[in-house]
């Protein structure tokens, strides 16, 4: 018989903007910048880049249609880290109807792990989180995410609300290098 293999989510929020504990470290051409263009290749990339390791589910299998949907919505804002003019790492927030902001996406590609750059993002994300007008800034991590993480969201200042265990994600070839469906 096959054993069945589980992660387990972990749901984090912050309430207030003084609950933030800022991580900042000083990296040589960092520039983040918002994507103001509706690019799903752009955004197909970023989660390839970043997701294919930690076995991100979902969108892997969106075509063109499905991207351009997710990427379009007003609610949905992406931000961009670049590193000397290269893509670092990216986020996605996501406005919802009870005033909360949730961090849909959240990554550095591997190539700045260790770094400093996921504690420095993270807090540049909480902040445009709350500009964005947030009663509360939440999101959710699993098992399957970098081994440092959860770590990285509760040194900001984030709380765990909720945690499940479920069954595991599967395992992901990376497919920065094959032709995505929309291409």
């Amino acid at each position: 018989m096959d054993e069945v293999e589980f992660k387990t989510t972990t749901y984090l929020e912050m309430n207030d903007p003084d609950e933030l504990r800022p991580r900042r470290v000083e990296f040589d051409g960092l520039e983040i910048r918002q994507v103001e263009t509706v690019a799903p290749e752009f955004h197909w990339f970023l989660h390839q880049a970043v997701g294919v390791d930690f076995r991100w589910d979902g969108p892997e299998d969106w075509g063109v249609k499905e991207w351009t949907a997710h990427v379009a919505r007003p609610e949905l804002v992406t931000w961009v880290a670049y590193v000397k003019g290269v893509p670092s790492g990216y986020f996605e927030l996501e406005r919802h109807e009870d005033g909360s902001v949730e961090i849909l996406y959240f990554g550095i590609m591997a190539r700045y792990f260790g770094k400093g750059l996921g504690g420095h993002l993270l807090t540049e994300t909480v902040e445009r989180a709350w500009e964005l007008g947030a009663n509360r800034v939440w999101l959710h991590t699993c098992t399957h995410d970098h081994k440092h993480a959860l770590a990285n969201y509760l040194a900001r200042g984030f709380k765990v609300f909720k945690t499940e265990k479920g069954p595991a994600n599967r395992p992901r070839e990376s497919a920065l290098f094959s032709q995505p469906k929309f291409v």
